[in-house]
């Protein structure tokens, strides 16, 4: 098929054809670019496409450039009309226009982006849903615990918890007096024993609290 949709512009016809495309676009294309874009509207076969780039390329009306096993073609810059001072600047405002609209769309899809985020961290309708059953059932198991504690009679007043810790504060006070007296006491004897710390404990028979991972409470 593609040899029947040569002919309309085989040829010298299908060179002015791209040609004239390259140069008003002013970009370059691959053949395959070129023959995507102009097959329909100007009925050209691919053949004739990677022919006539071939022979503009010879000719020095447009170049080529080769990119691995792929070849570019653009228009030759040399062969296009200079820009006057008006137009260069009108493309100067258009150049300036457009990076402001860039700027613009670039911060609008950082916003999209920061949005599209907190979207997808957020819980979904269902997910809120379970989470607030979930939660009615801990304040229903909350409050029957509470209730259960109000209910109860054997409630330590706030004489008694004050007596129980002065208590502990006491025992705690003489248990460490006591303990720093038998370090005291054991650190003498051991100056003049020939054996290890160890041996010693172990002869006599002495248990510390370390031995029964017994930690005395810090004081208060």
């Amino acid at each position: 098929m593609s040899k029947g949709r040569e002919g309309p512009a085989a040829g010298g016809g299908a060179a002015a054809v791209l040609l004239r495309y390259l140069r008003e676009q002013n970009r370059p294309y691959s053949a395959q670019d070129a023959f995507g874009n102009l097959q329909r509207e100007h009925g050209l076969g691919k053949a004739a496409v990677v022919k006539a780039l071939e022979q503009l390329a010879q000719q020095g009306r447009v170049r080529e450039k080769t990119y691995g096993k792929q070849k570019i073609y653009f228009a030759n810059q040399e062969q296009l009309p200079a820009a006057s001072d008006a137009e260069l600047r009108g493309l100067d405002g258009e150049i300036a226009a457009l990076s402001t609209k860039v700027q613009a769309l670039r911060q609008s899809c950082r916003q999209m982006e920061a949005e599209l985020k907190d979207l997808n961290s957020s819980m979904t309708t269902p997910e809120m849903a379970r989470e607030m059953e979930e939660l009615r059932k801990d304040c229903a198991s909350y409050t029957e615990k509470l209730e259960r504690i109000k209910s109860a009679t054997n409630h330590v007043t706030p004489e008694e918890k004050e007596r129980v810790c002065s208590q502990q504060k006491l025992y705690c006070k003489e248990w460490r007096r006591r303990k720093r007296m038998a370090t005291e006491l054991l650190e003498a004897i051991l100056e003049g024993y020939p054996k290890s710390k160890k041996q010693f404990f172990e002869e006599v028979g002495i248990e510390t609290d370390e031995d029964h991972n017994v930690t005395l409470p810090a004081a208060v």
